[in-house]
């Protein structure tokens, strides 16, 4: 119900779920029955299903055929593990976990033990991860205004991290950002 609820509040129109029914037939097929009833209810959505290892492949192939995805947790670890992969690495991949009552935002790549206090974790996901919180808490403007900053350091290129193929350190990525925010 939660993911139909996402879709419709933030305007979505697919919600698919993705699972392994085919081989894992009582716990897949369980979550696929749950979710059939629950789509039931939400005819201004569409949702549709795939297996686990061709939505991998599509999501390689067309990802804009794809809205919201609604995976059991195994499968969720995986496939967000493969869409960071798409899109620069774990060090751009912003997370949230939300739920009815609580919401926590992070990096997706945690803690990073092997570059920790060494001034070369990019700082996107972690900054990421606060603008979809500002996001969450209704602070639209103030988010627009850092992505922006961020948005623009990216595309000039010319102050990156290690993992996005430049130089710069965590410090010197962080105030490039700051930066931008006071043009």
């Amino acid at each position: 119900k939660f993911a139909f609820e996402f879709a419709r509040k933030y305007g979505r129109k697919r919600v698919t779920a993705i699972h392994k029914a085919n081989i894992m037939k009582l716990g897949d097929g369980l979550f696929l029955d749950s979710t059939r009833r629950v789509a039931r209810d939400y005819t201004d959505i569409t949702y549709d299903e795939r297996i686990v290892d061709a939505a991998c492949m599509h999501l390689v192939i067309a990802p804009e055929k794809f809205d919201v995805l609604l995976l059991p947790n195994l499968y969720g670890d995986i496939v967000s593990d493969l869409c960071a992969g798409l899109v620069g690495g774990l060090g751009v991949v912003p997370g949230a976990n939300l739920g009815e009552d609580v919401a926590v935002f992070e990096a997706v790549h945690g803690s990073a033990p092997d570059i920790a206090l060494k001034n070369l974790a990019n700082p996107t996901a972690l900054l990421l991860s606060a603008l979809m919180m500002l996001d969450h808490i209704g602070e639209r403007e103030a988010s627009a205004r850092i992505r922006a900053a961020l948005d623009a350091v990216l595309e000039e290129g010319s102050v990156r991290t290690h993992d996005l193929g430049g130089r710069a350190s965590t410090t010197e990525f962080t105030e490039a950002i700051c930066r931008q925010l006071e043009l």
